[in-house]
């Protein structure tokens, strides 16, 4: 067998001020840019992504493998056209020299200048050049589901976990199926629905309620053998595109379509009949700083989540830094700050030298009318890196980590990591890499919302969540959406018709 694998991966916030080139990505490799064929494989070969997961099987069928891209991004805004059609293109001529199957990693969240569903894009020209080839897709726990990426697809499995620890796991549950289903084992088919739920980022992770049992329950559906794959996908709430939503996708084989059905149904209605719980109420920022102030010993970890860059932030806010400095809070470790023209001046000054500069708020968010606003610190440049370090934490296992090069300013109260690339912090390598140990810290400032907890909450003795100002606030009333499909919760309250909830299922048969 011939088999094509690739990834394309972003996570786009359509508020956020950061575009995305082609060269945006590198994540995962210590390039300007995608990786390609060999080099695309070597680069994810035992890590924990699908993409890891489809060298394996391919390996293990003895079956030809051709890797013509692996795009991986930070999310940040909306991604240029010209590095969709590049991508896409890449994808689409390794199609065309014939293979049995494709096998695609991607996020599920992606918008590009000219496509609010580039991943639907992408699936629906491989089926124009192929319309009988087998797609196995791999998706993120915050896709956006379209009709287009079903009725193009096979198979669609997604992650179980937040923080995202399944990757692998995820990529393996759609190779079984696909495989199952060329040995001619089963015959796919799939049933999706969605419900119209814009979820809390902080209400999301199926370790507690009120995901947990509804994602228990898809999970020991599949387990039983009842369904071939079960998946719920909680949205990627920062995305204004008309797909936006709460959605589950079950992949049944034909004969067990009736369960299938139930099972989506089920398991929608479950999430519809808790959308009150799936609303975070936010606190103001100095309020969580005076909670942190009262805590006894560290590590206390304080994560600002308003300016996340694993949800499209900036990564050089500094309101919330500012403020625990003015509380007086000592002991602590801060960053990474994305902010590379201080990086050239700590860099230029050289360890050991006491500067003082402007640090960060270099950049305005003009969708939620928010300016950008350095801070003046003093210190001593006590480190200078070249960011570059293997994730051991559990997830994004054994991917290569390129921040840009890295300085650490010690202003006596605090050691603030500044970097050239932005990253989001969830392992303790961003920090260690440098020489900061941040399990003997006091505090450890970090910008994060969720995936902070798989290398951080091991260590930690409290967790303080924070809402800095930027472009991931949970305060979705900020937010300027127009392409959202209304009416939709919490934005609208119940004003869901009971019977365009009725309606909200559909089904793509794989004739």
């Amino acid at each position: 067998m011939r088999f094509v694998a690739a990834m394309m991966r972003h996570e786009t916030n359509t508020f956020s001020p950061i575009r995305t080139p082609l060269s945006a990505f590198f994540r995962g490799s210590w390039t300007n840019g995608p990786l390609y064929g060999q080099d695309a494989i070597e680069g994810y070969r035992g890590t924990n992504y699908p993409m890891a997961a489809f060298i394996d099987a391919a390996q293990q069928e003895g079956a030809e493998l051709i890797a013509p891209i692996a795009a991986n991004a930070s999310p940040s805004g909306i991604v240029s056209q010209d590095a969709f059609e590049h991508i896409a293109a890449e994808i689409l001529s390794s199609v065309r020299q014939g293979c049995d199957a494709v096998l695609l990693d991607l996020h599920g969240a992606m918008v590009s200048e000219d496509n609010d569903d580039a991943e639907g894009e992408l699936l629906a020209r491989i089926r124009a050049e192929a319309p009988d080839l087998p797609v196995a897709v791999a998706l993120d726990y915050h896709t956006n589901l379209s009709t287009a990426m079903v009725d193009n697809s096979t198979v669609i499995t997604g992650y179980r976990t937040y923080p995202h620890v399944d990757m692998y796991e995820t990529g393996a549950r759609a190779m079984r199926t696909l495989l199952a289903a060329l040995r001619g084992e089963c015959d796919p088919v799939m049933i999706w629905g969605r419900r119209p739920m814009l979820t809390h980022m902080l209400r999301q992770s199926p370790s507690v309620q009120p995901m947990k049992d509804i994602m228990d329950r898809a999970i020991a559906a599949e387990g039983a053998g009842d369904v071939l794959n079960a998946s719920i996908f909680v949205s990627f709430p920062l995305a204004d595109t008309p797909h936006t939503s709460l959605s589950t996708v079950v992949v049944a084989d034909r004969k067990a379509g009736d369960r299938g059905r139930r099972l989506c149904g089920s398991l929608l209605d479950m999430a519809w009949d808790r959308r009150a719980d799936f609303v975070y109420p936010v606190e103001p920022m100095n309020d969580s700083i005076r909670q942190a102030a009262r805590l006894d010993a560290g590590p206390i970890i304080l994560v600002d989540h308003g300016d996340n860059t694993g949800a499209g932030g900036c990564q050089d806010g500094m309101a919330v830094i500012e403020r625990v400095l003015e509380e007086g809070l000592e002991d602590v470790a801060a960053g990474p700050i994305c902010d590379p023209e201080a990086v050239e001046g700590l860099i230029r000054a050289g360890i050991g030298a006491t500067v003082t500069m402007d640090i960060g708020g270099k950049t305005d968010m003009p969708a939620l009318g928010l300016s950008g606003h350095p801070l003046r610190l003093t210190g001593t440049v006590t480190r200078i890196t070249d960011g570059k370090f293997r994730v051991t934490g559990p997830m994004m296992t054994g991917i290569m980590i390129d921040m840009g090069r890295c300085a650490v300013l010690d202003t006596g109260a605090m050691q603030l990591l500044v970097c050239e690339k932005r990253l989001e912090t969830f392992d303790a390598g961003c920090f260690s890499h440098a020489g900061i140990d941040p399990a003997r810290k006091r505090y450890v400032l970090i910008k994060s919302r969720q995936h902070f907890r798989a290398g951080f909450e091991p260590i930690a003795r409290h967790i303080v969540l924070i809402a800095g100002p930027g472009v991931c606030s949970s305060d979705y009333g900020a937010f300027p959406f127009q392409r959202l499909k209304r009416p939709i919760y919490p934005l609208d309250g119940d004003a869901c018709p009971s019977e365009q909830l009725r309606s909200n299922q559909r089904e793509r048969i794989n004739d």
